[in-house]
């Protein structure tokens, strides 16, 4: 049996492999120019440094299981938050249920959790990982493998209020090389509008997710709804999945998973990156940069895209996005 002492250690690595993965893109796109930074496949943008065509194909060759967690969330919506509480859970999973020690080679199981970030032979090693994996993607449903529906994957689809995401993700390209950065946050905001991001225009993320919302192994979870009540939102994940939590498993996971707690460890779990991807971890940090005009605009394209659906009403736009 594998101690569970064994599993944190095993998943520490792609932590690791993490940092490496972010040092060796930015070093690359310090070379690069501008206009180089992205490529179009499908008709969305991604980091030529983190993704790839040719990776985007083999990705097909994933062979989902129905225990998987897969994590699938916008960027800037939180999935390095939520990310850290499904690590945790593992750990207590693996704990109770005592899986059988892996034949597999300890080296294959440093795989980096972001299905769409690596090589074309990450999907073959992948396939060799033992249960339960954990899966995260900002990818839309269609540009995911069709096994991960067919073999009824859980999903975990975490939102997060367009205006704080727009004003993280502005932010965050600034501070990372492999990302367009931006003079002006308000050429940040036309890109962020004109469908000109990396994975894509969050508007069209929510309603293409919005047609699984209804689906049995698909949870939905707001960003400021796990920040109202962090407790209660563990809680529901791990049910999700299967997991069962005593008080004491559970104020464990919520106090790792904290944002205080996650930046003051940053170093050590992602390198200097840390410093980059932590940076306030907050609701309505968009009062700071949106003009009068920026917030009509958001408005009015929110309610054109999601007004009605089942998505948009969990957002709580209402609440969130008013000034």
């Amino acid at each position: 049996m594998e101690p569970v002492c064994e599993r944190q250690r095993r998943m520490e690595k792609p932590r690791k492999k993490f940092a490496d993965i972010i040092e060796k893109a930015m070093v690359a796109a310090n070379t690069m120019d501008r206009d180089e930074l992205l490529f179009s496949y499908k008709g969305i943008l991604y980091p030529v440094t983190f993704c790839s065509p040719e990776v985007f194909k083999a990705m097909e060759s994933l062979e989902a299981r129905s225990d998987d967690m897969i994590l699938a969330g916008y960027p800037k919506s939180g999935t390095n938050w939520l990310g850290q509480i499904l690590s945790d859970l593992l750990v207590i999973f693996e704990k109770k249920t005592q899986n059988k020690e892996s034949s597999v080679n300890d080296e294959e199981l440093e795989e980096f959790p972001y299905l769409e970030i690596g090589d074309t032979g990450k999907y073959e090693r992948m396939n060799k990982l033992p249960s339960r994996r954990l899966i995260f993607t900002h990818l839309l449903p269609e540009n995911l493998p069709r096994s991960i529906f067919k073999n009824k994957a859980k999903i975990l689809l975490l939102l997060r209020n367009p205006k704080d995401v727009a004003t993280s993700f502005y932010h965050f390209t600034n501070r990372m090389s492999p990302l367009p950065s931006y003079e002006t946050w308000d050429d940040f905001f036309v890109a962020f509008m004109t469908k000109k991001m990396p994975w894509g225009s969050y508007f069209e993320y929510l309603s293409k997710w919005n047609k699984y919302a209804n689906d049995e192994n698909v949870m939905t979870i707001t960003y400021e709804e796990l920040k109202e009540n962090p407790v209660l939102g563990v809680k529901n994940i791990a049910a999700f999945f299967g997991i069962s939590l005593t008080e004491k498993e559970l104020q464990s996971v919520v106090e790792r998973s904290s944002f205080q707690s996650m930046k003051k460890n940053s170093q050590k779990t992602h390198g200097a990156f840390g410093d980059v991807l932590f940076r306030k971890g907050g609701v309505s940090d968009w009062k700071n940069l949106f003009s009068e005009d920026q917030n009509e605009k958001m408005d009015k394209a929110f309610e054109e895209h999601v007004g009605g659906t089942k998505l948009g009403a969990k957002l709580k736009y209402e609440v969130y996005c008013k000034a």
